[in-house]
């Protein structure tokens, strides 16, 4: 009998065959494609022929494709909906694949290749994106340790190993947290609580096998449980157990691993010859270095912190009279933002929300990415892995261009937040392939027969996510190396940050934003009101981001990492003069982006940088000629979304605007610039 994760696929679009695939397939499928690939890079090093880029750097892009084929479907349903046997495969795979990637790294024949290639660079008739497939791949087999000998090199595989373990365990034993953890709430208990959030409350004690409404840790419960409660003692349990989700003890708490993980990556970046890993780490970013990181960040901090401070006063003053006593404290700020925001613009999430149906925004999503760059989505009714992600055929011109996979509800079996991957990426190497891209989120699931209500967070977040994915969808490359976001960390957000500014587009709301109940588009009142308040509590909001992101790069610049993770947090906040009230966005024990994998690691601030380039960025389609300008959209295609990694980070988006920004735009865009 044949493995369905090894087959080619005769299905519309190439999709995964999700209904044929059964998680004993994963194991078998998993060994048999590593197989495949090893075989594929003995016939590369034995190749008796001279070093060429077709039987070397080719080669090696194709090597290991069937892998690519398995991994992209078990690691999208590991993330979107695990279960205990997709997590046991998951501690499995992580030692494996980590081995099997040192194997290529130190594969001394191979590297020597490689090199031979480098050395002769000049002479070898190269296109632009040839010679940077060429330095990237060189340049990452470096970083990864192919120069190293002896016992050096010994030692850095074992570190990559330990790592991927603890990187499994830090997202596992998060998602553990998350699961298990709801508060019921008794009929009582939902006294000011807004229609949506009582609906979405029940909803979830459906889930938990509880007859009664529950707030879960999923954002998209607890955060407008934060805002309506006046319950006080009940907002300090639930925000209490979010924010300590990976730190209640027992097996699940993260410190230890957190701690274990930090010493691993200084000892890596030890043995590769740099003092910290923030500098390993930071070499190959637009930043360079960590003080060009601390630079930035400490700029924005000082206003941001300012305007915080003030608000805080404001909240302070508003809950004691209220008649509570006492000091301001973080689980109070979003409740009584929310009541300031009424107050002060006339606008209650609750008014909002009815205009903020999911399917209305994704067709806002959608019909945006029309009119700047002619894409087309029609509905495909192919089965996919669970009863609630959609599919889309996206065509421009009637030709295919990609498949978008939408998986937008919260569930016990997703890790939380939203992200954006590829289960296949664009490439031409190997036939015209064309990507299939899915978004996850996790926004609350409405009633059977109602319809999904949004925030306008969670708006943004949508709009967010699908500017991630028209990156990989517009990719027009030939290695799938370079392709989509395959780009350095703190470029990666400009086209997903740089999208939600369409989001605030009047006309797009204008058209969109239409009541749930009666189908009228919201009023010009409440729009203008809506958009006047885009920069509300921005204190608030840039301040719990800056703190997790000089945590992050605290953690790693120092040449010897730190004992205890969670002194040197508090050692930070102290020293940056934290706001009592409110704390940051991503404590140590749950900061996935840092912890789960290196992706974010040293680079929790690439968000801000690429936002200095998004605001900067939408400003030059205003000063075009508006938000649709036809020939900035073609020329941000051209130069950013199209182009993938085959050029500098800096030199596209140079391409693009001309020059580089400066911080103020993002200032600006935050409000956060003085009156002076």
């Amino acid at each position: 009998m044949t493995n369905p994760l090894l087959d080619d696929w005769q299905t519309p679009f190439g999709l995964p065959p999700f209904a044929d695939i059964k998680d004993e397939d994963f194991g078998p499928a998993c060994a048999a494609a590593l197989d495949e690939a090893r075989e594929n890079i003995a016939k590369i090093t034995a190749n008796p022929d001279e070093p060429t880029f077709e039987n070397t750097i080719e080669a090696l892009e194709l090597a290991d494709r069937k892998l690519g084929q398995v991994l992209g479907v078990f690691y999208t349903l590991a993330g979107s909906d695990s279960n205990p046997a997709r997590e046991a495969l998951q501690r499995e795979f992580s030692p494996m694949l980590a081995a099997y990637s040192s194997e290529i790294s130190m594969n001394v024949e191979l590297f020597a290749r490689i090199e031979s290639l480098w050395l002769q660079r000049e002479k070898l008739d190269l296109t632009e994106e040839q010679q940077r497939v060429l330095m990237l791949t060189r340049r990452g087999f470096v970083r990864q340790g192919a120069q190293l000998e002896g016992l050096a090199r010994d030692r850095l595989g074992v570190v990559k190993q330990r790592l991927a373990v603890l990187g499994t365990e830090f997202t596992q034993n998060l998602l553990a947290d998350e699961r298990s953890w709801f508060m019921e709430l008794d009929e009582g208990d939902l006294e000011g609580l807004p229609k949506f959030l009582v609906a979405s409350a029940r909803a979830a004690g459906r889930e938990k096998g509880v007859d009664r409404p529950v707030i879960t840790l999923s954002r998209s419960l607890i955060v407008p449980f934060l805002q309506f409660s006046p319950r006080r003692d009940l907002r300090q349990e639930a925000y209490e157990a979010w924010t300590a989700r990976g730190a209640n003890g027992g097996e699940t708490d993260n410190r230890d691993i957190a701690a274990e993980i930090l010493a691993l990556r200084a000892e890596r970046a030890g043995l590769l010859g740099y003092d910290s890993f923030a500098e390993y780490k930071l070499e190959t970013e637009m930043a360079g270095t960590p003080e060009a990181v601390r630079d930035l960040l400490m700029r924005v901090w000082d206003p941001a912190r300012a305007a915080a401070e003030a608000d805080a006063t404001r909240l302070t003053a508003m809950m004691h009279g209220d008649g509570a006593n006492g000091d301001l404290e973080p689980w109070d700020w979003r409740y009584y933002s929310e009541k300031r925001r009424a107050a002060e613009h006339d606008l209650d999430e609750s008014e909002l929300k009815p205009y903020l149906q999911l399917d209305r925004m994704i067709e806002a999503a959608f019909s945006c990415a029309n009119r700047l760059f002619g894409l087309e989505f029609k509905r495909i009714e192919e089965p996919m892995y669970h009863p609630d992600v959609r599919a889309w055929d996206v065509t421009r011109e009637g030709k295919h261009l990609a498949v978008f996979i939408g998986d937008y509800f919260a569930r016990g079996s997703k890790r939380s937040g939203a992200w954006c991957s590829a289960m296949r990426s664009q490439q031409k190497l190997a036939g015209d392939i064309r990507p299939h891209v899915i978004n996850v989120c996790n926004f609350a699931k409405p009633d059977a027969g109602e319809p999904a209500l949004l925030s306008y967070d969670d708006a943004r977040t949508l709009f967010h996510e699908f500017g991630h994915a028209l990156h990989q969808m517009l990719s027009d490359v030939t290695y799938e190396s370079v392709s989509g976001t395959s780009v350095a960390r703190d470029f990666v957000e400009l086209p997903s940050q740089l999208y939600e500014h369409w989001l605030e587009v009047p006309e797009v709301l204008g058209e969109f934003a239409t009541h749930a109940e009666t189908g009228e588009p919201m009023p010009k009142e409440l729009l203008d009101r809506l958009l006047a308040a885009s920069t509300y509590d921005m204190g608030f909001s840039t301040v719990e981001y800056l703190a997790s992101a000089l945590v992050d790069l605290a953690f790693h610049d120092t040449e010897d990492a730190p004992e205890d993770p969670m002194a040197l947090q508090e050692e930070v906040l102290d020293s940056i003069q934290m706001p009592r009230a409110i704390r940051m966005r991503h404590a140590t024990p749950h900061f996935a982006h840092v912890f789960a994998g290196d992706g974010y690691s040293s680079g929790y601030y690439s968000y801000m940088w690429s936002e200095v380039m998004d605001a900067d960025a939408f400003e030059a389609f205003k000063e075009a000629g508006g938000p649709f300008d036809a020939k900035m959209a073609a020329a941000l295609e051209k130069q950013i979304l199209s182009a993938g990694g085959t050029r500098d980070a800096a030199e596209l988006y140079t391409a693009f605007r001309g020059k580089m920004p400066g911080v103020e735009p993002l200032l600006k865009g935050r409000g956060l610039l003085s009156d002076g």
